[in-house]
């Protein structure tokens, strides 16, 4: 929101009108802007640094516990949680990969999940942790997945029922694969349970 307040404060200087979200700027007048000259962070993690900054300013009332996070699936059911709330989950979620998975600082994981709550929490588990998370589509093919675990070396796989049947039949070619999380209702041989885990 910094950057807004710093667009209204140019608009106003210029004379430029802001109708709605529409506004209309000369390269030239962006260029003499002056956006702020915070230092670089010698580390940066976004769990930590923003999600976390914002939880506490729900903690302190500096700002509504509004929806970090909503989520309605097909059947309409919703998953509501505020910052405060994302933060906890994350941290469970970044306890179940170093924890029961053994994961290390840098080990990358492959996430291969539809649209649901838990990708975002596996995501900020692996920002938490300092694993290197690695998106993919639940359209990935069985050579697709094959490609990446072999060449990322990728040491765990987080995914659904999309395509746990997939990664089980590459999975013997794929030697740096040592853990198997599932996000489902039902359970699978040689998966973990990553609902389980992080209650």
């Amino acid at each position: 929101m910094h950057w807004l307040r710093k667009l209204q404060q140019v608009c106003i200087r210029w004379g430029t009108q802001m109708s709605g979200r529409t506004v209309h700027l000369h390269t030239k007048q962006l260029a003499s802007l002056q956006w702020g000259h915070q230092e670089v962070p010698a580390k940066f993690n976004f769990a930590s640094d923003v999600m976390d900054h914002w939880a506490d300013m729900e903690k302190a009332g500096r700002r509504p516990p509004g929806p970090a996070l909503w989520w309605v699936s097909g059947d309409g059911d919703e998953i509501v949680w505020n910052f405060s709330q994302l933060r906890e989950l994350s941290h469970q979620a970044a306890n179940v990969l170093s924890g029961a998975c053994g994961l290390q600082p840098g080990d990358r994981v492959a996430v291969v999940l539809p649209r649901v709550p838990e990708w975002w929490l596996v995501t900020l588990g692996c920002m938490r942790a300092g694993l290197v998370f690695m998106p993919g589509t639940i359209q990935m093919k069985a050579k697709d997945i094959l490609y990446r675990l072999q060449m990322s070396k990728a040491r765990a796989i987080v995914a659904g029922d999309e395509v746990a049947q997939v990664v089980d039949a590459v999975a013997s070619d794929c030697p740096s694969l040592k853990m198997k999380l599932l996000v489902s209702e039902k359970s699978r041989d040689g998966w973990l349970d990553f609902k389980t885990l992080l209650r």
